[in-house]
């Protein structure tokens, strides 16, 4: 059965890979990001920016003379910084909550009413075991993610009497753009951080070019999207379950020093 899918980020990494699968699959996709995709896409797009509200409610506009219901969302668009606390700029961390957190929101906002019209409508967010486990680093990354997910436990107790499914996908490291698309610290190295902030990015960057195919969160998203009742969170992939389970069962002054040890010593 053909649904109507709008999917947020799909310009490149795991929105572009979900948008072509569910077009592929026979679907309705229209896309959503602040630019179009590099390569060849066939299904509709919407420009919008996440960081205004003006750009997103242009968009709902534009999604509503396309259909007249919305199935499934699923948020995917995101932007990340890296570097020190100290170091980081208000305006850096606006940008990022306004991206991450609050477009999520505000998308999500206007289109429940297309996705009310709809039986078994579902949203989906992407968020991140960064979400989970916090990244000395990223840390305002980590915290946008973890918003995104009590966002979700939220959003999905107020629409449970509408029938409409809330979740959130869980990815680890994956081999995307978003690599070399994170804004890049103004300090890497200094007197008081040494190369700590340089070893940390160097690491986190590694990890991710070495890390999942964008493919394997999307098909987490296709489980989900056929499941009547979906769970709150799931995490894909073995490994980031096992690292998630042990996040939560271990004392936490253990995990923060596991975590510091990879990403801050």
């Amino acid at each position: 059965m053909c649904k109507v899918f709008v999917i947020s980020g799909a310009s490149s990494g795991i929105g572009e890979a979900a948008a072509e699968f569910f077009h592929n699959q026979g679907h309705m996709v229209i896309g959503l990001s602040r630019s179009y995709p590099k390569t060849e896409y066939a299904y509709k797009y919407v420009l919008c920016d996440l960081g205004d509200s003006k750009s997103i409610d242009s968009a709902v506009i534009e999604i509503a003379t396309f259909t007249d219901h919305v199935d499934v969302l699923v948020n995917c668009a995101g932007i990340g910084i890296s570097g020190a606390v100290e170091y980081t700029t208000l305006e850096e961390v606006v940008q990022i909550y306004n991206v991450n957190v609050i477009g999520q929101f505000y998308i999500t906002k206007k289109l429940l009413p297309l996705i009310r019209e709809t039986i078994g409508g579902k949203i989906i967010n992407v968020g991140s075991v960064a979400g989970e486990l916090t990244i000395p680093f990223q840390t305002f990354y980590s915290m946008t993610k973890a918003s995104m997910h009590k966002f979700t436990e939220g959003l999905r107790m107020e629409l449970k009497p509408f029938g409409i499914g809330v979740s959130s996908v869980l990815p680890g490291d994956t081999k995307t753009g978003f690599t070399d698309n994170r804004y890049q610290p103004s300090v890497v190295e200094d007197d008081l951080y040494k190369d700590r902030i340089k070893k940390s990015i160097k690491k986190m960057e590694h990890d991710e070019r070495n890390g999942r195919s964008p493919l394997s969160v999307v098909r987490v998203i296709n489980k989900l999207v056929k499941r009547k009742n979906m769970p709150i969170l799931v995490t894909v992939g073995f490994e980031y379950k096992f690292l998630v389970f042990l996040g939560k069962m271990l004392p936490k002054r253990f995990v923060n020093w596991i975590l510091t040890k990879m990403y801050a010593s």
